[in-house]
């Protein structure tokens, strides 16, 4: 892990990224959900949500962290749209993309993309993983001919790391660090602009996550992309955030530059977490 960028890198791309607009401003968001207990209960509520607000901006790294069931993957599945957010903004590019039609969510999903913990659910196992990467390249209407969308296709393959020959294989021939590569391909076929990636290395070892963690951070300083990386596990993010936001029960319990929370963390709950990453790493 430690030959992600460092420390010193980091504060001077800082200089340049703060300058400008922020990309997506994420403000008093909330998410509840109402559930009833038995025929005749109670409704009752729970804020997955609550009350978060961040600003990310273009080129940046957001590391979102915190425990399973903090609500880590319900913000970002609100800012996707995939779940429609209680209360509160998400502005991109200072637009609210809550109240945006049909249409033009549609065209959003081109701009923001997800890199699932999971690639091969997400793969279709009947078809060749060349196709699936080269589907969405279609309905947003990228490349004027399927020999155009292949070529591209190919040259993805080869900038993830995976051989042009791979085009034909079907997701069941490849190691699951392959498959990442293969979800890694086919998120930045769109050209989008923002990228989550949902804990997006954690069902690897621990020398693929370096890998496929390194290959991030290249592909971001090749194409410029921003990513909110989201892991329970500081580690796996302590060399890639650019900014980090820890949740806890739905809040935000706090939120800085990586390295000054890594280095004087305010918060008990942050603290332990801190504590709880390996010596040496």
């Amino acid at each position: 892990l430690t030959e992600t960028i460092n420390t010193e890198q980091r504060q001077k791309a800082h200089k340049l990224l703060y300058t400008k607009p922020p990309l997506l401003e994420v403000i008093n968001l909330e998410k509840e959900y109402i559930s009833k207990s038995g025929w005749f209960g109670n409704s009752t509520s729970f804020k997955a949500v609550d009350q978060v607000s961040f600003k990310l901006y273009e080129g940046e790294t957001l590391g979102l962290v915190g425990e399973s069931g903090c609500g880590k993957s319900t913000l970002a599945n609100a800012i996707l749209l995939l779940d429609k957010s209680t209360a509160g903004q998400i502005m991109y590019n200072g637009i609210d993309i809550t109240k945006l039609n049909t249409t033009k969510v549609r065209q959003l999903r081109k701009d923001i993309q997800i890199i699932f913990q999971d690639p091969y659910a997400s793969l279709n196992p009947r078809i060749p993983v060349g196709k699936a990467i080269m589907e969405p390249m279609k309905v947003h209407g990228i490349g004027s001919s399927e020999a155009e969308r292949k070529e591209k296709v190919i040259d993805l393959l080869l900038k993830v790391g995976l051989d042009e020959s791979y085009f034909n294989r079907y997701p069941h021939e490849f190691s699951g660090g392959q498959r990442q590569r293969i979800g890694i391909a086919r998120a930045i076929a769109l050209a989008p602009k923002l990228i989550i990636c949902d804990e997006s290395v954690s069902a690897l070892d621990i020398s693929v996550q370096a890998q496929v963690l390194n290959l991030l951070n290249d592909l971001k300083d090749n194409f410029g992309f921003t990513y909110i990386f989201i892991s329970h596990d500081l580690a796996v993010v302590k060399y890639m955030s650019d900014q980090l936001l820890v949740m806890n029960k739905g809040k935000v319990e706090e939120i800085d530059d990586a390295d000054i929370i890594y280095r004087d963390p305010k918060k008990d709950y942050t603290k332990k977490l801190i504590h709880a990453i390996p010596k040496g790493l």
